[in-house]
């Protein structure tokens, strides 16, 4: 019954409007915009330590085994912020959650610009991925939350685009800066996140669930229109939310009955087979694997993958909602970055809405898990094997 009567809900326009009123969308796409400023945090991070390894090697004295602890160790950092993700972003609202988020991060790169040795170093790697392991969830679901459904599509697809530009921008000014001042490029996106928190509106349904119907209605008129009737769409996010309330409460360890199995099944095994085709390897380590591969710098391949990823990525953004997911997955099966997060992606259509907190938790950790494995070892295979058979596996 539950599951009938959420269908019909998801069916249900996001936006409405009165009679020969014209809505608004700029606070969406502004609420938007620094909601992404998180995932071009994230992007920085994945991407800071590719253009980062000769520098912080040789300035800090690090062996290959210390340098691949400072790589991987992103990995650990977010692990822990996941496993709290779901709860955090549930207490504290979506707004709250990301500014959390945002202090890890600079103190992390504060960390970084002032490291004297590979312990600060470690310890601030370690901040900023407790930051980003609670940004990889919350960020998507605030855009779900407050966008109306024909833009979600297009508006959530900026989230991977933002990834895409930010990776990319660390390679690139890694190439001509020193690894210091790019951990001080790091804390620009989190500054303009924080300023920009204060002034967007919290997450209509997140304030529906802790039952502040005034601030709702304040939010979701903000988030509309001054000329948008909103009182349907108030009351169906209210009704929606009680409904909610009397469901069961989610512990992680409900995922494993009979009944979310199937659906634990494909978000664990989305994120597994996604991390182990080795993308945050080639993305934490892309100068070295050029060099393997023979270019006379790292610096020259890695800007290659820039020209080639941004464009690509964007082209997928455009495609979204003409072509649909699937195809889009299914043509992009070959590629690294531009899929990173398809995985997430699939969170809120298998499981129940009473689920998804504790299961956007468990498959993200299941996520980095699979990352620090990948990140971790990937050196090793670098120096042990050949550049061809770490490939191939």
């Amino acid at each position: 019954m539950s599951t009938e009567w959420e269908g019909a809900q998801a069916k249900k326009p996001l936006l409405v409007t009165g009679n020969n009123k014209a809505s608004s969308i700029w606070v969406v796409v502004a609420s938007t915009a620094v909601a992404v400023a998180g995932s071009f945090v994230f992007a920085i991070s994945v991407g800071y330590s590719s253009p980062s390894q000769e520098g912080i090697m040789r300035d800090l004295h690090l062996s290959l085994a210390e340098y691949s602890v400072f790589g991987s160790i992103l990995t650990i950092g977010a692990m822990l912020g996941a496993i709290l993700s779901g709860t955090i972003a549930d207490w504290v609202g979506r707004r709250c959650a990301m500014a959390i988020s945002d202090v890890f991060c600079i103190l992390g790169y504060l960390l970084i610009v002032f490291s004297k040795n590979s312990v600060w170093l470690d310890l601030g790697r370690l901040s900023i991925e407790c930051g980003i392991g609670l940004l990889s969830y919350v960020v998507p679901v605030y855009i779900s939350e407050i966008t109306p459904k024909n833009l979600r599509g297009r508006l959530a697809a900026v989230n991977q685009l933002m990834i895409c530009c930010g990776a990319s921008l660390a390679y690139a000014l890694g190439t001509c800066i020193t690894w210091r001042t790019l951990a001080i490029v790091g804390v620009t996106p989190c500054l303009l996140q924080l300023v920009g928190l204060l002034v967007i509106p919290e997450s209509p349904r997140w304030l529906a669930k802790i039952e502040h119907s005034g601030a709702l209605e304040e939010a979701l008129q903000k988030l509309r229109g001054k000329e948008t009737d909103i009182s349907e769409e108030a009351a169906d996010i209210k009704d929606f939310t009680e409904k909610i309330q009397h469901l069961p409460q989610s512990k992680m360890l409900d995922l494993f009955q009979k009944d979310y199995i199937h659906a634990v099944t494909v978000g664990v095994g989305l994120m597994v087979l996604q991390q182990f085709g080795g993308v945050n390897a080639i993305c934490f380590y892309a100068s070295e694997i050029f060099v393997s591969a023979g270019f006379s710098s790292g610096n020259t391949g890695m800007l290659a993958m820039v020209a080639v990823q941004i464009p690509m990525t964007a082209l997928g953004v455009l495609l979204l909602d003409k072509a649909g997911r699937r195809p889009l997955l299914v043509s992009a099966a070959g590629t690294c970055l531009g899929c990173l997060l398809v995985g997430l992606s699939f969170l809120s259509k298998i499981f129940p809405i009473h689920m998804k907190g504790s299961a956007g938790s468990l498959v993200t950790l299941v996520s980095w898990l699979g990352s620090w494995i990948v990140s971790y070892a990937f050196n090793f295979l670098l120096v042990h094997f050949s550049c061809s058979r770490a490939f191939a596996g």
